[in-house]
């Protein structure tokens, strides 16, 4: 287990993506809870990465989401719809992961839904160059319909009453307040999740390990094969 500054946790996953050798574009996955703090890391690795000269594709898992008829079809607080509605693995394989993996031709498309809208997205073709790196961000990256197609695997873990806290300050709205934020988090996103670490155990299939309870002073860990 590694200690630092986020400085220092930043420098020590940029040189895990530049240590991963691969004939393609190397395909990230940061994964973890709802409000761990996934997209934030994200979106700073992929400023150290550009400083260094890569081209990084940004994208999230939110962008991949199945329209609301069918992502609530057992009902907005099912915590069984969340994990197993929510997203279409399908488009996500054809369009971005398998085109920037092995023998794919590169041609990829970073979104096909927009939440906003509640419709479909058709957004140009780009070609990565072979040695761009994807950094993807979202829920559930590492159960078995995603886990082989990661070159390197990060995991934020952050605890769930962390994430609540932190949900209930980023999710509010005028029309949403901090305890409806809570009721969802407890009866859909947090259930989910529990029933993602019993069942596909992303934690053992994780290369990085961030805990973020404290974004600015993380611990970090790397797995061994």
């Amino acid at each position: 287990m590694d200690n630092g500054t986020r400085e220092e946790l930043l420098s020590r996953l940029a040189e895990a993506v530049g240590s991963v050798t691969t004939a393609h574009p190397t395909r990230v996955a940061v994964d973890g809870p709802p409000a761990a703090g996934k997209t934030t890391l994200a979106d700073e690795l992929a400023v150290v990465l550009r400083a260094q000269g890569r081209q990084v594709i940004r994208a999230t898992i939110e962008d991949f989401l199945t329209p609301r008829s069918q992502r609530y079809r057992r009902g907005e607080d099912s915590a069984e719809g969340c994990y197993h509605d929510s997203f279409d693995f399908d488009a996500l394989h054809r369009v971005l992961l398998d085109p920037l993996g092995p023998g794919g031709n590169r041609r990829f498309q970073q979104a096909v839904y927009d939440k906003v809208t509640d419709t479909a997205l058709s957004r140009p073709v780009t070609t990565a160059p072979t040695d761009a790196v994807l950094l993807f961000d979202g829920v559930f990256l590492l159960r078995p319909e995603l886990i082989d197609r990661w070159d390197l695997r990060i995991f934020v873990s952050t605890a769930f009453e962390r994430t609540l806290d932190r949900a209930r300050t980023r999710d509010q709205s005028p029309v949403r307040s901090a305890t409806e934020v809570e009721r969802r988090y407890r009866s859909r996103y947090i259930p989910s999740q529990q029933f993602y670490f019993d069942t596909a155990r992303p934690t053992d299939h994780a290369d990085i390990i961030v805990h973020n309870d404290d974004p600015q002073q993380p611990t970090w860990e790397a797995r061994t094969p």
